[in-house]
């Protein structure tokens, strides 16, 4: 059926409307990769999820902007009682996300309607709509699921301990519910956490006691967190770590820490970012001593995965309030979505964000897909195709996602002018928030150079050469040109991984970059190409258009920068691109050569 432009006059702001209804594109991503047939059942339970982010939690979430948590160390008789101050609209958008919506429960547990969980593809889609209203909200959020999928990995479920908190984490009883965190990062270390230097010694009764300062810790009250620190005798080096479940209270008594301080951070000021000096707090070992960073790795893949759909929220939010202003704003005598220059932005912008969906929802994919069929913690030894592809896809989408997706918010917010810079207006907050996403879970250069690993010790590009292949392969001819530029490109991608392979290490690292940033390229221009065959054949040439501008920008090389083409491609698409209007595909003739 024709779909019609969207209307975003009808708006006033990015508020007040269902965010799942509005976003063709993120319908879409999720349709095209949740597993079997979980699509049907999660479409309703999304869309009111959307409606629920667009019309209540999305208000909520600027009220706390405006009243951030407060620290109380100590309490009014100078004890230590380290307790985090929260505005009221935060616990209401919890009990909402955990209780009525099970954010945290349906990865783990069969849901109403399914005998089976909904898998980490469904929490990743919720999280992309929540992060349209709060990325600070998202991170309590995405690490309680990664804990859990932590201790699920250490097959803590029948642990007296361990067991009783996995059950409190992936809970939907609001007044049972707790979030969960992870804290890694020490002073001396930063993103070297071989060189963490927290102490774990042994109680003599299973259980530790954990010694140490750690230094940036996101969500710093959860009611219990996975830390990271040293045995005695623990060699060096992340092989020397072990993973300890160190909760804020033991027998109903404050555990033995001290938050320090909350940091006074630029963005993301929903959740309570600290420090803390743990002295001699009792520990629960998770899985065996030795195993820590492997376990922490299995959170941080998930962590890695919730910065990019993170990261894709966001850009879905920026545009809708980038686009609801354009269309009711005038200037020089028009519409400001009405002038040439805005019209080609805003298709432009709508392009990179259908890019960044379309890889971090196939990241998600392969990570599901791996999950349903080897769940078990580390990753030696896997020879599957789905280990491959998510782990290399994955720390790629966290890079770009995270990195686009500043620069779209910036450019949304100068859309709406003055207005748009100011803090009465949301566009403020998506880019303090959103400039977060390149440094939690690894800054840029030390996600480029874990892709590096990836491909050097998992072999990744022998998936990844078919799968990409695999794309290319489409029935429409009308394709052809795209295909044969990105074909071209691919080529590229291959000789650069077979110099890099051959080279010295320094030098791969050099360009690890360059690399990760080829890889998005290719591999998005694959995606939209396959993605555009799949909607030609169901009679909609949108996609095909979509894919012709992102090769146009990303990897068709022209010197003159598209000026002496005669073409104003995003402008005469304007509707198509950026208003998700379908199109006719007889009327392509000549457009995608």
């Amino acid at each position: 059926m024709p779909t019609d432009p969207i209307e975003y006059g009808r708006l006033d702001a990015g508020r007040d409307c269902n965010y799942w209804t509005l976003d063709p594109t993120l319908r879409y991503e999720a349709r095209r990769v949740y597993p079997d047939d979980a699509f049907s059942w999660a479409e309703p339970v999304l869309s009111e999820f959307g409606a629920t982010c667009g019309n209540e939690i999305a208000e909520r979430a600027d009220r706390i902007d405006r009243h951030p948590p407060e620290l109380h160390t100590y309490d009014a008789d100078g004890e230590i009682c380290n307790e985090v101050e929260y505005h009221p609209d935060q616990t209401a958008n919890e009990r909402v996300t955990y209780g009525e919506f099970r954010l945290t429960h349906d990865p783990f547990h069969a849901p109403p309607g399914r005998d089976e969980p909904a898998g980490f593809t469904h929490a990743l889609t919720m999280q992309a709509l929540l992060s349209y209203c709060d990325v600070g909200f998202c991170c309590p959020a995405s690490m309680t699921v990664g804990a859990a999928v932590a201790l699920d990995a250490a097959d803590a479920w029948d642990d007296p301990v361990l067991g009783d908190y996995l059950d409190r984490l992936t809970t939907a009883d609001p007044d049972e519910h707790i979030e969960g965190a992870m804290f890694l990062t020490e002073k001396q270390g930063g993103s070297d956490v071989g060189a963490n230097e927290v102490r774990a010694e042994p109680n003599g009764d299973g259980t530790y006691a954990i010694s140490g300062e750690k230094w940036f810790c996101s969500n710093v009250d959860a009611q219990g967190a996975l830390v990271l620190a040293r045995t005695p005798d623990a060699p060096d080096g992340t092989e020397g770590l072990s993973l300890f479940l160190v909760s804020r209270e033991v027998d109903g008594q404050l555990n033995d820490a001290l938050f320090r301080r909350l940091k006074d951070k630029l963005g993301t000021l929903s959740v309570p970012t600290g420090e803390i000096e743990y002295r001699g707090a009792t520990g629960y070992l998770v899985g065996e001593e030795g195993d820590g960073f492997a376990l922490m790795a299995e959170m941080m893949n998930y962590e890695r995965l919730t910065n990019a759909t993170g990261a894709v929220g966001v850009m879905g939010r920026a545009l809708l309030e980038a686009k609801v202003h354009a269309a009711n704003r005038e200037a020089f005598g028009q519409r400001l979505d009405g002038h040439p220059l805005m019209r080609r932005d805003l298709a432009e912008l709508t392009v990179e964000y259908e890019g960044a969906a379309a890889f971090a929802f196939e990241a998600a994919r392969h990570y599901d897909a791996w999950k349903r069929d080897d769940p078990g913690a580390g990753d030696a030894g896997d020879d599957s195709d789905a280990f491959k592809l998510f782990r290399l896809l994955v720390p790629v989408a966290k890079y770009r996602t995270a990195r686009d997706s500043v620069s779209v918010a910036s450019y949304c917010m100068e859309v709406l002018g003055g207005d748009g810079y100011v803090r009465d207006a949301t566009t403020p907050r998506l880019l303090r928030d959103t400039q977060v996403l390149p440094i939690w879970e690894g800054a840029s250069n030390v996600i480029s150079l874990d892709v590096l690993r990836v491909l050097e010790r998992e072999d990744a590009h022998e998936a990844l050469f078919p799968f990409v292949g695999s794309l290319l392969d489409v029935a429409d001819d009308r394709l052809t040109d795209i295909v044969e530029t990105v074909e071209s490109a691919f080529a590229d991608l291959q000789t650069a991984l077979g110099a890099l392979a051959t080279g010295d290490p320094e030098y791969a690292q050099y360009h690890a970059k360059e690399l990760a940033n080829l890889l998005y390229d290719v591999v998005t221009a694959a995606l939209l190409v396959s993605e555009a065959d799949d909607e030609l054949a169901a009679g909609d040439a949108r996609k095909a258009l979509v894919a012709r501008a992102f090769v146009d920008e990303h990897i068709r090389a022209d010197g003159a920068r598209g000026m002496a083409s005669g073409e104003r491609f995003c402008d005469d698409h304007f509707d198509a691109l950026a208003r998700y209007a379908s199109v006719d595909p007889a009327t392509l003739d000549g457009v995608l050569a």
